[in-house]
């Protein structure tokens, strides 16, 4: 049962990331880069990705934060706002979109639904077309759990967006890393 189970998420997964287009992932990072700050917000499961994220960046030399944690900075022009939702209608990350938009941050939307709510207020929409609780016609069944397929895609698109950024920024020692990750374990 276990090798059906696999097949079927790595079969999935493949249809993703054979999908996904590579210049909106090579703009994400252009702009991961040239903010000062980086700051997540998503709900649920998708904010546990998201936050896997912003733990790799900071790793990555990159000051990163998600919307709510005690020690979140104020968001400001030199920032960018990314927002994990797969139909882009959930309340919380669009009202935040739309106050990271008031203080000026790019905002990037990782989504399914490239019509969603939160359209007018993203400067990059990048698509992961996973079914999602609407069910859009051309997204990709998934006969994984509720939105399983989005939020692995999620995480695994934030491990390949760290190795993008390692190359551009030219890291060569990935050991030196070790001294950025946590040592109060």
């Amino acid at each position: 049962m276990l090798d059906s189970n696999k097949d079927i998420v790595l079969d999935e997964l493949n249809k993703v990331f054979d999908t996904i287009d590579n210049s909106q992932v090579d703009q994400m990072v252009e702009m991961i880069c040239g903010a000062k700050k980086v700051f997540f917000v998503g709900v649920g499961r998708v904010l546990l990705m998201l936050q896997a994220w912003e733990k790799r960046l900071n790793h990555l030399g990159i000051d990163a934060y998600y919307v709510g944690e005690i020690n979140e900075p104020a968001i400001t022009f030199d920032d960018i706002l990314i927002v994990g939702s797969g139909s882009g209608e959930s309340i919380f990350p669009l009202s935040i979109i739309k106050l990271a938009k008031k203080y000026g941050a790019q905002t990037i939307h990782i989504g399914s639904n490239s019509e969603s709510s939160m359209k007018p207020y993203e400067d990059l929409f990048v698509r992961i077309p996973c079914q999602t609780k609407l069910y859009l016609k051309d997204e990709i069944h998934s006969d994984q759990i509720m939105s399983s397929l989005f939020e692995q895609s999620l995480l695994l698109l934030g491990d390949m967006v760290a190795m993008k950024i390692v190359q551009k920024k030219d890291i060569k020692d990935l050991h030196l890393l070790w001294k950025k990750h946590a040592n109060l374990e």
